[in-house]
C-alpha cells in the first residue's frame, strides 16, 4: 500500500483528489493539508511514501516543501500536481528533487499511475513541458526571488529591509540586479516577468 499525503489549498480540489486516489486499491490517503507548513508537519510526523502537492500554497510553496524534505532527508517522494505549465517552475522543481510534475487536467488514472511511478523511483513529467524545461534557465538568486515576492505582496523597500534584516540600500541593489537580469524597467515589471516565467 502506497501511503500518501495531499497538500492543496483549494478545499474542493483537495477533496476531489483525495476521493479519486482513495478509489485505487494500492493507494491510501493518510492525511490532507491546506497549506505548505501543515503539509511539512504531516510529512515529519507521518512519513508518507509520497507527498502529492500543489506549487502555490500559503506557508510554504510545493517547491520549498520539496527542498526541506530533501535537505532533511525525510525520505518522502514528491509529486507536484499543478495548473502551472511553466518551464521555470518545472526546472526549479526538478532542482529541488521532485520525482514528478503533472498538470491538474491529467486524467485520474494517469495521476494514480504517476503516484506509483514516483513511488518506485521513476521520474514523471508532463510531456509538453519536458523540452521547454531546459530552454530558459532561471536567472534569479534565492534572495532576489524572496525580495520580488515581497514586492509582489505590495511591500516597499524599507519594509522589505526590515523583514529580511537587510539595509534599504542592499534591497535596492538586489532589486536592480533582478531587474537587469529580467530586462525589466521597474520593480513591478520585474516581479510580473518572474511570475510569468515560473521563477517565483
Amino acid at each position: 500500500m502506497i501511503k500518501i499525503i495531499l497538500a492543496e489549498d483549494q478545499s474542493l480540489l483537495r477533496g476531489a483528489l483525495s476521493t479519486l486516489l482513495a478509489l485505487e486499491d494500492d493507494i491510501e490517503v493518510i492525511a490532507q493539508a491546506e497549506d505548505g507548513r501543515l503539509a511539512y508537519d504531516e510529512v515529519v510526523t507521518k512519513r508518507p511514501d509520497v507527498l502529492v502537492t500543489d506549487i502555490e500554497m500559503p506557508g510554504l510553496t510545493g517547491i520549498e516543501l520539496a527542498e526541506k524534505i530533501r535537505d532533511e532527508k525525510l525520505g518522502t517522494k514528491i509529486l507536484i500536481v499543478t495548473t502551472f505549465a511553466r518551464s521555470g517552475y518545472l526546472k526549479r522543481a526538478m532542482d529541488a528533487g521532485v520525482g514528478g510534475y503533472v498538470l491538474k487536467d491529467t486524467p485520474s488514472e494517469e495521476l494514480a499511475d504517476a503516484v506509483r511511478k514516483v513511488h518506485s523511483g521513476v521520474r514523471v513529467v508532463a510531456k509538453d513541458l519536458v523540452e521547454a524545461a531546459w530552454s530558459m534557465p532561471d536567472p534569479l538568486s534565492n534572495r532576489e526571488r524572496q525580495i520580488l515576492r515581497l514586492v509582489e505582496a505590495g511591500k516597499q523597500n524599507k519594509e522589505i529591509a526590515l523583514e529580511l534584516n537587510l539595509s534599504s540600500g542592499t534591497v535596492r541593489n538586489y532589486l536592480a540586479e533582478a531587474m537587469s537580469k529580467l530586462g525589466a524597467s521597474n520593480r513591478v515589471e520585474a516581479f510580473r516577468s518572474a511570475r510569468q516565467n515560473g521563477w517565483l
